[in-house]
């Protein structure tokens, strides 16, 4: 079992304060994802967990004990960096071994962890190599094979994947996942791309300027954000959002006069909202409809187009200054500059405090 608690951590660089009180419980063989934009506190709580940064304040257990003072080496984790670490003047077997050497286990041992790591990373054919004449991609599989063969209690990913090109990045999403199948240990992973996220995560943290905004399983946090920043974090397109204010409050709708003069409606919650109230209304770009330029609930106008084959973007102009992007599976025949309607989804709508981007 691998169990990892935070409990109010926080962490300070003399007095600038960039992680604030964060609460998480992470449960054995767990695959949880860290993510949020570029300087939002990450990679420091990952270190923070691993031993390699001191936390300001708060607690980190492990397996229900408490590892502030324990060193990063005696904490039972194995990390994976984001450039690999590898020795260059080793071998990918000698980097493998390296670690396991100083802890003088038995040759025998340390070659049996060795081989299963190998075979199980498809890594066999490299053992004789330097990492100067491995790609990138096998770079990666041994450096996260040197985290395998120490078979630790908790593996920790510091966005991984972010030098490999597109193409290979997706292959090792789908290896990192069925590595965590085949191992079954917890595992935490930092990224900023919330695809990778969304589709490798048992539970994702959302992180923003230190603080953790939502926790929860990734279709909970897309179906129910806490709030705008998570509404607009989580979904590639990203949710678009309209500003207005509230206009008629009926026993289940809510209806919104948007900037733009366009009136829009969503469900109405058990939060108490008021006419003229100002609001930011959200709503997904595979949750809208095309409908002719006359009809719908917004008129746009398109200033791009994007044909996936299978899909197909369109991003229009709304009016005083709002854009916003429409999906629509398979192919279209609309064309730049072309003006359309769209209904969106009341249902599928989100509200949200204009002052604060709490959910309403």
């Amino acid at each position: 079992m691998a169990t990892l608690q935070l409990k109010d951590v926080y962490k300070s660089y003399d007095t600038l304060e960039v992680i604030h009180g964060i609460n998480m419980s992470l449960n054995h063989g767990e695959f949880v994802v860290f993510v949020g934009p570029s300087g939002c506190g990450k990679s420091t709580l990952l270190r923070m967990i691993a031993g390699l940064e001191e936390i300001s304040g708060g607690e980190i257990q492990i397996d229900s004990e408490r590892v502030n003072e324990i060193p990063a080496a005696q904490r039972g984790l194995a990390m994976v960096f984001q450039s690999y670490a590898l020795y260059p003047h080793m071998t990918v077997q000698q980097n493998l071994s390296f670690g396991l050497e100083n802890l003088n286990l038995p040759k025998t041992e340390i070659e049996q962890r060795i081989q299963e790591a190998a075979r199980m990373l498809q890594i066999g054919p490299y053992l004789q190599r330097r990492p100067k004449a491995l790609s990138g991609g096998q770079r990666q599989r041994v450096a996260i094979g040197r985290a395998v063969v120490r078979e630790p209690k908790i593996f920790l990913f510091d966005e991984p994947l972010s030098n490999l090109d597109a193409e290979l990045r997706v292959q090792m999403r789908v290896e990192i996942s069925e590595l965590h199948r085949r191992l079954g240990n917890t595992m935490i992973y930092v990224t900023h791309d919330q695809v990778e996220a969304m589709t490798m995560a048992d539970k994702i943290a959302v992180l923003k300027d230190g603080n953790l905004e939502q926790f929860g399983a990734p279709l909970d946090i897309y179906n129910h954000p806490a709030n705008r920043f998570v509404a607009g974090f989580i979904g590639s397109p990203r949710m678009n959002f309209f500003s207005g204010e509230v206009s008629k409050v009926e026993a289940n709708t809510i209806t919104v006069r948007l900037n733009t003069g366009h009136d829009v409606k969503t469900k109405r919650s058990s939060h108490q909202v008021a006419v003229g109230e100002k609001v930011d209304v959200g709503v997904r770009p595979e949750h809208m409809t095309l409908t002719s330029a006359d009809q719908g609930d917004l008129k746009a106008q398109v200033y791009a187009v994007e044909q996936l084959g299978g899909e197909s973007y369109l991003y229009c102009h709304l009016g005083d200054g709002e854009n916003m992007t429409l999906h629509m599976p398979g192919q279209t025949h609309i064309r730049k500059d072309e003006t359309i309607g769209i209904q969106t989804d009341e249902q599928r709508s989100y509200l949200f405090r204009a002052a604060d981007g709490a959910v309403l």
